[in-house]
This record gives C-alpha cells, sequence and structure tokens, in this order.
C-alpha cells in the first residue's frame, strides 16, 4: 500500500481517487476550494461533475496542502491546466527532495508556450515529474469502465513504480520514456476536439470526423517530431487513442463547447454552458504558436483560432480547409 494523494477534485481527480483506493492506496483528495470540499465531505458524491458516483468514506477530502504534500508517495496534480502554475507554486514550499509528481492535466502555457511537466519542474525544481495521459474520460473511469493509459517518467523503473500504483483489472497502464510526445498529444488533441464538435454543431457527418481526426493527428505528429517528440507515441494512446475519444465522446468537453459554436455559441457563451474548464481553448494559442516557432504547417490548428478568436463563422472554417491547395498525404514515400 502507497500514500498517495491526488490534488484537485474535480471528475478526473475524483475519478482518479476512487480508483487509487479500489487499488488499496491511502488516499486523500484536496481542494482549494472550501465550498467544495465541505460539498464532497457531506455528499461523498460530486453531484455537478461525477454525479451518481459515491466517494468511499476511507477517501479524506481536505484543504490542508501541506499535510497532503507530508510524508506521500505520489501526489497526482489532477487541476485543469490554466491552474498548474499557480498550484505547482503553492505546493513547493511542502514538497521533499525527489518527490514524485504525476501530472494527469492535459495543456500548454498559452505565453511560455512550456508543457505542464515543465512548469511544475520550474516551479518545483526538487520534484521528479511524471506524467499519466491517454483516451480516459472521468465520467468512465468512475464507474470502473475499462480504460488505457499511458505512465511517462525519466527513469524506466520509476515509470514501472507508477503503472503499479495505477493498474487495476480495469484501469492498464503502458510505459514510454517520451514525456513531451505524451503531453503534446494531450493537449493539442483537445484543439482538434473543438474543431470536430463544430463540424457536429454545423451537421456535418461521419465522413467530416474522420477527415479531422486523420489528418489532425498528422498536424500534432508534425509539431511534435520537430519538437523532439517520437513519432510513434502519436500513434499510440496518448495521440491517435486520445483524439478518437475526445472528437467522439458525448463526455468530452472539448467537443461540446465545439458543438455549440457550430451551432452559434461564442466562445465565451459554449464555455459558460459547459460549465467546466475547455482545456482546447487555453491551448488554441499556445499551439498556434509553436506552429509558428518551429514552422510547422498546421491548418486545423490555425482555422480553429480564426473560429475562437477572430470571429470567423465554423462554416468558412471547414469551406476553407476543404478548398486548400492540393497536398500528398504521404510526402515520405517515392512513386515508382
Amino acid at each position: 500500500m502507497a500514500k498517495v494523494n491526488v490534488l484537485g477534485a474535480g471528475s478526473w481527480g475524483t475519478a482518479l481517487s476512487l480508483l487509487l483506493h479500489k487499488n488499496g492506496h491511502q488516499v486523500k483528495l484536496w481542494s482549494a476550494l472550501e465550498n467544495e470540499v465541505k460539498m464532497l465531505n457531506e455528499k461523498r458524491e460530486h453531484e455537478s461533475k461525477l454525479p451518481g458516483v459515491h466517494i468511499p468514506e476511507e477517501v479524506e477530502i481536505t484543504t490542508d496542502l501541506e499535510g497532503c504534500l507530508e510524508d506521500v508517495d505520489v501526489a497526482v496534480l489532477a487541476v485543469p491546466s490554466p491552474f498548474t502554475r499557480s498550484t505547482a507554486k503553492q505546493m513547493a514550499p511542502f514538497v521533499k527532495e525527489g518527490q514524485i509528481i504525476v501530472n494527469v492535466a492535459k495543456g500548454v502555457e498559452e505565453h511560455t508556450l512550456m508543457t505542464l511537466s515543465d512548469i511544475i519542474s520550474e516551479e518545483i525544481p526538487t520534484a521528479n515529474v511524471c506524467v499519466l495521459s491517454g483516451p480516459s474520460h472521468a465520467e468512465e473511469v468512475g464507474r470502473g469502465l475499462p480504460t488505457t493509459c499511458v505512465v511517462s517518467a525519466e527513469k524506466r523503473e520509476i515509470a514501472e513504480y507508477l503503472q503499479g500504483i495505477f493498474m487495476s483489472p480495469v484501469f492498464r497502464v503502458y510505459t514510454t520514456p517520451d514525456i513531451l510526445g505524451v503531453e503534446l498529444g494531450g493537449a493539442l488533441k483537445n484543439v482538434i476536439a473543438l474543431a470536430a464538435g463544430t463540424a457536429d454543431g454545423l451537421g456535418y457527418g461521419d465522413n467530416t470526423k474522420a477527415a479531422l481526426i486523420t489528418r489532425g493527428i498528422a498536424e500534432i505528429a508534425r509539431l511534435g517530431t520537430k519538437m523532439g517528440a517520437s513519432q510513434e507515441t502519436f500513434y499510440g494512446l496518448t495521440g491517435m487513442g486520445d483524439l478518437i475519444v475526445t472528437c467522439a465522446s458525448v463526455h468530452s468537453r472539448n467537443r461540446k463547447a465545439g458543438y455549440l459554436m457550430g451551432k452559434g455559441y461564442t466562445m465565451q457563451q459554449a464555455m459558460d454552458e459547459v460549465k467546466m474548464v475547455v482545456e482546447g481553448v487555453y491551448s488554441a494559442k499556445a499551439a498556434k504558436s509553436l506552429a509558428e516557432k518551429y514552422d510547422v504547417d498546421m491548418p486545423i490548428i490555425m482555422e480553429v483560432n480564426k473560429v475562437l478568436f477572430e470571429d470567423k463563422s465554423a462554416a468558412d472554417a471547414v469551406r476553407d480547409l476543404m478548398l486548400r491547395d492540393k497536398k500528398v498525404e504521404t510526402p515520405m514515400l517515392p512513386w515508382q
């Protein structure tokens, strides 16, 4: 049994707390919001974000950040990506040398273009920062539905240790050394999911969705490999796997926000309606900046930014994607 505390009591943090508790670990769940902690302790259920999923009494729910980082084996950082830096800064005074911190949020910081693990490492230089990602909606993990994820760390033994911590009969975990690829796949697929949702809102069909998924992963892989990640990562769980589930699922906040924009909502109206952090909106500008910095062609990412921030209509964005210059799908392959 390990002491594994989860920082962030949203849907994903709550679902992981349940998983870790069922795996036999001693678990605390932390939130910075006193009202949220009070509600969770009274109801033992996150009524708005994970309805119908009971939180056992053995899972302690608290606002005591120092207590959650004292003598803990693994700290799981599950706050939404826009709050990763501020939470890491709060954690820093209480983190011991070599503390394993597993980031499970997905995003890229807009103004620095840093991945979340890099942000955590900058704010907490003494920590051993790792990443867990993959096609894993909290609603399904909370209900114990079969799920697969991938964990990444700088050292194999740490990744394998975490694999053992999270692995269960309904939660299969793979390992990889490619932290950058795992994070880029997880962050950038949210932007493509906005496009997929928008296409749904416009009434387009499965052909359109398939095009956005396949061309979207091509864009993500082009950028990722240019930045030094491994191409294989993007055709695995945290690339193609996560992209498929986020573009297709009714649970996806990014797809839902895109769907509403396809129906004519503004970006802000869509985010207000979803009532949870829509990670893709925060990652879209960063993705555009990365594409420009590394001189990578990412037309879907560019059109999503125009719809989000330049008042371009979603229908015009799709039309412009379809009418781009003719391209070869596999430029790396020679003709006979």
